[in-house]
């Protein structure tokens, strides 16, 4: 008997590559996520400017970077913003200021696609070729009411699905250049949490964050869906140099881990001179 219900994930159009340049923005999931694509040498950049939760802060963050990423990841976390009184403007951080220098509002579903599709825009301007990955974070949001909560996520899943349909028109009904190399997709995080992974021992002390063993199935999952026959080669060498690097002696002032050391060191070397004609794609 399957005591459980798993959620079916097409193969991606496109695969990511070793040592790809990447770019997350978005929740505090973004960071999870990111950080371990960071651990793997993938050369990711992780919410460069802080948290975003909500598509106009994701916006706000790749027209400030100013990074042209062969793959971006965007988790999206709420549709409540924050708007400065004074200025009119959303903010991405309030900044511990007084509260009543703001107004919360929440976007519509058209508000966030087109936050959304104007984020891919900037993005596809720097690099032609970039492929977007769209998600949104399976973190329920206690201060809104649960109820509220569960809104919130179903409007950013509705705008994700009508941003994701609007790039997979054929060219001749819609106003965006044909790309063969570039895509937009959805990767269905929130759906795994939600469905998969339907049990609170997945679930971190607080009961709202996706626990540790969560986060790394999700990788899983998502090493499944994109990643070449390159890139698992690369990490089935890498992760044995990893876990070497990572480990900690009784005596660090020893000769043997020196030597051993220096070892491992050499192997990491070997693998990312190995592997170095990647980091042009």
């Amino acid at each position: 008997m399957d005591f459980r219900t798993i959620i079916p994930i097409d193969s991606g159009d496109f695969q990511i590559e070793p040592l790809e340049e990447m770019l997350f923005v978005g929740s505090c999931f973004a960071t999870n996520i990111g950080n371990r694509f960071a651990e793997d040498k993938f050369r990711a950049t992780v919410n460069p400017l802080g948290v975003m939760y909500n598509p106009a802060s994701i916006l706000h963050t790749v027209e400030a970077c100013g990074m042209s990423p062969r793959t971006a990841v965007f988790t999206l976390g709420t549709n409540h913003v924050y708007r400065l009184r004074q200025t009119g403007q959303i903010v991405d951080n309030c900044e511990k200021r007084p509260q009543n220098l703001f107004q919360e509002e929440e976007l519509s579903i058209d508000d966030c696609a087109d936050y959304l599709q104007r984020a891919i825009e900037v993005l596809r301007q720097r690099r032609r070729d970039v492929r977007v990955i769209l998600t949104v974070s399976p973190i329920r949001y206690r201060k809104y009411g649960y109820h509220e909560s569960q809104l919130s996520k179903s409007t950013l899943l509705l705008a994700v699905d009508k941003v994701v349909r609007g790039y997979a028109q054929p060219a001749e009904t819609t106003d965006i250049d044909a790309d063969r190399q570039f895509s937009v997709a959805y990767f269905p995080a929130y759906e795994i949490i939600m469905d998969e992974l339907r049990d609170y021992r997945f679930y971190a002390a607080d009961m709202l964050h996706p626990s540790e063993q969560a986060v790394e199935y999700i990788w899983q999952r998502f090493a499944e869906t994109y990643f070449s026959p390159a890139t698992h080669n690369f990490l089935a060498q890498w992760l044995p140099i990893k876990a070497a690097l990572n480990h900690r002696p009784f005596n660090p002032d020893s000769e043997d881990y020196r030597f051993f050391r220096e070892k491992t060191c050499k192997a990491e070397s070997e693998l990312m001179e190995k592997y170095a004609a990647y980091e042009q794609l």
